[in-house]
């Protein structure tokens, strides 16, 4: 990735969160989140069957993130560590000039500020440390609560790529 050679994988710490990166241990965190029915609502992916999809999850992103091919963080409770969510940057464009942001999160955490705080983090990281130029977020039009966070964190409309989605970007001043 564009200045960010050679380093070792990003463990942020915010005023709330610790985004670190996934580990086998997160396999039932990770089964969970993947099979759940609400959280896979407006994504196109099968819903997790097993434990074991799901640890052939970790170590399919776990291989990506050595390869520096995405960034993929578990979103993390500061005090106790409890796994509530996941955040990404991912699908690089050619020049790594733009990026792709991705997240989700458990029901039980869903509205209470967490993922906004994750999603600043991630937005700084990606255009302090990464020297993107723009950040997208593809997210389905009845997915209100993920347009909400967008928005919220700068991101405006670009257009839709298809009839249920829309393309949102943040660039960089």
């Amino acid at each position: 990735m564009k200045n960010v050679e050679n380093t070792q994988f990003p463990r942020i710490l915010t005023e709330n969160l610790i985004l670190r990166k996934l580990k086998i241990s997160d396999k039932s965190d990770i089964f969970a989140i993947r099979s759940h029915k609400r959280i896979a609502e407006y994504l196109d992916r099968p819903l997790c069957k097993s434990f074991e999809e799901a640890q052939h999850f970790i170590n399919k992103i776990n291989d990506g993130v050595e390869k520096d091919e995405w960034f993929y963080w578990a979103v993390t409770d500061k005090i106790d560590s409890a796994f509530m969510g996941t955040i990404c940057l991912w699908n690089f464009s050619e020049d790594r000039s733009v990026a792709e942001v991705g997240f989700e999160m458990l029901p039980f955490y869903q509205g209470k500020g967490i993922m906004r705080e994750a999603l600043g983090t991630i937005i700084h990281l990606g255009f302090e440390k990464l020297q993107l130029i723009s950040i997208e977020g593809m997210v389905h039009k009845e997915n209100l609560r993920s347009i909400k966070l967008l928005e919220k964190n700068g991101f405006e409309l670009k257009g839709e790529t298809d009839s249920a989605m829309l393309t949102y970007h943040l660039v960089r001043n």
